[in-house]
C-alpha cells in the first residue's frame, strides 16, 4: 500500500504532467488561430486584388472601346482612308457598327410597333407560373391540363440583345424607317485590326 507521500508525489506529477499536455494543446490552438487568420487576410487580399483587376479590366475595356469605335474611325475618316496595313502585315478595316437597346420604359411601345409592323417574330413570349409551398399537387393539375393542350407554361416576352442588334442592322441596312429612339438604335464605325498569320 502506496504512504501518503507517495499518493502526493504522484498527485503531483500527474499535475504536472496535465499542465503540460494543456500548454501543448494552447499551443496548438494558438498555431491553429494564427493560420485561420493568416488564412482569412489571404482570402480578403484576393478578394481586394481581384476586386482591382476588374475595375483595370472594364477601364481597358473602355479605353479599347474609345480607341476602335471613336479615335481610328474619325482619323481615318478624315485622311479618307477606308483600310490600311500595318508593317507587321495585320490589316486594319473599318466597318459599320450598328446596336440597339429598348429601355424598360420604351418596351410596351417597341412591342406594340413591332407587333403592328409584322416583326413580332423577334420576340421571345414565354409563360412561366410559381406555385408556393405545399402547392405541389396544384401545380401537378395545372401542367397536366398545360400539357394536354401542348403547352409547358412559363411566360415571358423578351428579344434577345443579339436579335435586336441583327434587326437594327437589316433595318438600317434596308433604308427601312422605324422609330430609332424607341430602339436606342444607333450606328457607328469600328476599327478592326485583323492580325496576319
Amino acid at each position: 500500500m502506496d504512504s501518503v507521500d507517495d499518493i502526493l508525489a504522484e498527485m503531483e506529477s500527474d499535475s504536472a504532467s496535465d499542465e503540460s499536455s494543456l500548454d501543448s494543446l494552447n499551443s496548438q490552438k494558438s498555431q491553429g488561430m494564427r493560420s485561420m487568420a493568416e488564412i482569412a487576410r489571404a482570402i480578403r487580399n484576393k478578394e481586394a486584388e481581384i476586386g482591382d483587376l476588374e475595375e483595370l479590366l472594364k477601364s481597358k475595356k473602355e479605353e479599347l472601346r474609345r480607341k476602335s469605335e471613336e479615335e481610328l474611325p474619325s482619323m481615318m475618316a478624315e485622311l479618307g482612308v477606308n483600310s490600311f496595313e500595318l508593317d507587321d502585315g495585320s490589316k486594319v478595316t473599318v466597318r459599320d457598327l450598328y446596336g440597339g437597346y429598348i429601355s424598360k420604359p420604351n418596351r410596351d411601345a417597341a412591342y406594340e410597333w413591332l407587333r403592328e409592323n409584322n416583326y413580332d417574330d423577334i420576340i421571345k413570349n414565354t409563360i412561366a407560373v410559381q406555385f408556393g409551398r405545399g402547392e405541389d399537387q396544384e401545380a401537378e393539375k395545372y401542367l397536366k391540363i398545360l400539357e394536354g393542350h401542348g403547352l409547358l407554361p412559363e411566360q415571358n416576352t423578351s428579344i434577345h440583345p443579339s436579335t435586336l442588334k441583327a434587326w437594327v442592322k437589316e433595318r438600317m441596312e434596308n433604308g427601312d424607317q422605324f422609330p430609332m429612339d424607341l430602339f436606342g438604335a444607333f450606328v457607328g464605325q469600328r476599327a478592326v485590326v485583323k492580325r496576319s498569320h
